[in-house]
């Protein structure tokens, strides 16, 4: 890949361009981003994420960052976990999700706890040692420069504090990865024609999967950021992986 280049999907694109792209994406599929979850996932997204709410360690009065936290999934049941005297800031770098998120949440009768931050994970807005704990589902493999993201995580983070990356990784069950690729690249991009009348957001967002890094990558590149004690879990057969790392 050239200096200049980074990919969209399976395209090289100049590098200033990709986060218009993605933007373009999550602009068009905002509406309807929390029913494709569902009927792509055919609901085990929210298994997913409960475990991860499994693992941020959250006691009432924490402050926790939901960063590219789309319609609030887990900031909606983080701010009860922080309860009234905590803090959940919601950030998207995109406006369309982030107040997807905030109608969600407001409905859902989470007011008092909870800001609304739009935000790029590479240069994020908050002062050094900030967090207790970070989360980002599904949102690093969109992002152009994941090395600078990492670090700028840490930065905010508290010493002791934790960072929680679930995202889409590469399938370990044998025989999996060629189900999963008949899967995503061509009932994905049919689901997303005919539910959210737009198929090639859906290609996009499974070619994106394919371009991230794998367990053991990503598990390298949070090392390298500066992140201590990091693992990763598993779930359903690699097709996702959970990462977690402390800052020290």
């Amino acid at each position: 890949m050239s200096e200049d280049k980074t990919h969209f999907g399976y395209q090289q694109v100049p590098i200033g361009e990709k986060a218009k792209r993605v933007a373009d994406v999550f602009h068009s599929v905002a509406d309807n981003y929390d029913i494709m979850n569902d009927v792509m996932s055919f609901g085990v997204h929210r298994l997913w994420k409960r475990f991860t709410l499994s693992q941020t360690g959250l006691k009432p009065g924490q402050k926790v960052l939901d960063l590219a936290g789309g319609t609030g999934d887990l900031a909606l049941k983080m701010s009860k976990m922080v309860g009234p005297s905590g803090q959940v800031v919601l950030s998207d770098i995109n406006g369309s999700m982030l107040r997807r998120g905030r109608e969600r949440l407001i409905d859902n009768g989470i007011a008092g706890n909870v800001e609304y931050v739009q935000a790029n994970a590479e240069c994020l807005p908050f002062p050094d040692n900030t967090f207790d704990c970070i989360t980002i589902a599904f949102g690093l493999r969109n992002v152009t420069d994941k090395d600078k993201a990492l670090r700028s995580m840490l930065r905010i983070l508290k010493p002791g504090g934790r960072l929680l990356v679930l995202e889409f990784s590469k399938p370990v069950t044998p025989g999996l990865a060629p189900i999963y690729d008949t899967y995503s690249f061509k009932l994905l991009p049919l689901m997303g024609k005919y539910i959210a009348k737009d198929a090639d957001s859906y290609q996009y967002l499974a070619e994106s999967i394919r371009m991230h890094p794998d367990q053991q990558t990503l598990q390298g590149m949070m090392e390298a950021a500066g992140f201590d004690k990091v693992k990763y879990h598993n779930l359903s057969g690699g097709i996702v992986a959970l990462h977690k790392g402390f800052k020290v």
